[in-house]
């Protein structure tokens, strides 16, 4: 089983990226962040993170999008500004399936959410500073097996929030 840390808009903090690296880094494959860091792109907080530019990521040298394979999934990478994700995943939807992405990951609005449409899954992680729609501030670890996807939600300081783990049968074709 292969784990990715799904993380978004921490807005300059880098003592939130430096505490989820300090507790999560030795159990997962992959930590991404879909934008909105506020930081240099080479920032020591960013270290070990696959990083996208969001759009309060001014002048920055970073991507605008990222495709990763974790353990034959293909994860496709962005914030979601470019995208209109505060209207709809309809915009999303078609560059993922340009793409070819089983897995989405995207932040922008701070709302954490997570859907499966026409076999692709959808994951906001919300935001690890600024939540809205709740309180928590919130970040996702996503667990690929061979037959499902698992999504653990946690809050930076309460840790895991239970209750909220989600789980995702792979489509059987594409």
């Amino acid at each position: 089983m292969k784990r990715a840390l799904i993380v978004s808009d921490s807005h300059g903090s880098s003592e939130v990226l430096e505490r989820l690296k300090e507790k999560h880094r030795s159990e997962v494959d992959v930590m991404l962040h879909c934008g909105d860091s506020e930081l240099a792109a080479d920032h020591s907080a960013l270290s070990g993170f696959s990083v996208v530019r969001g759009n309060c990521d001014y002048g920055q040298k970073l991507p605008d999008e990222l495709v990763e394979e974790i353990d034959g999934q293909r994860l496709f990478v962005t914030h979601g500004h470019l995208y209109s994700v505060k209207s709809t995943l309809m915009n999303l939807h078609y560059r993922a399936r340009e793409l070819n992405a089983d897995i989405v990951c995207f932040g922008h609005s701070h709302v954490l959410g997570a859907e499966m449409i026409d076999g692709i899954l959808f994951i906001n992680p919300g935001s690890i500073l600024l939540p809205r729609q709740r309180l928590e501030k919130t970040y996702v670890i996503l667990e690929l097996s061979e037959k499902e996807l698992i999504l653990r939600t946690f809050d930076i300081d309460k840790g895991e929030l239970t209750g909220l783990e989600q789980s995702f049968a792979l489509p059987k074709l594409k």
